[in-house]
């Protein structure tokens, strides 16, 4: 008997004009395309599910911080991004 895989997939995000801005701003938009698909869309789905503009704000800088840093996605290890010391 072969193996089962599971056929659900994630919903996928567009990314929003703000949160483009935001890494382009910041230099970060290769960071956060080299990082694997499930993270960038993880990423904008955990923003754009915020009610108030305040806590979008604070995920985006909280996304924004740990590309700029490397090794860290959700403030978990990554080592995989973590960059040349």
């Amino acid at each position: 008997m072969g193996a089962i895989f599971s056929k659900l997939k994630r919903p996928k995000h567009p990314m929003p004009d703000f949160v483009k801005r935001a890494l382009e701003e910041r230099g970060l938009l290769k960071d956060y395309q080299e990082r694997p698909p499930y993270q960038q869309n993880d990423y904008i789905g955990w923003i754009n599910s915020a009610k108030r503009r305040e806590t979008k704000d604070k995920r985006l800088g909280q996304m924004l911080d740990e590309l700029e840093a490397g090794g860290v996605y959700m403030k978990m290890e990554h080592p995989p991004s973590k960059k040349g010391a």
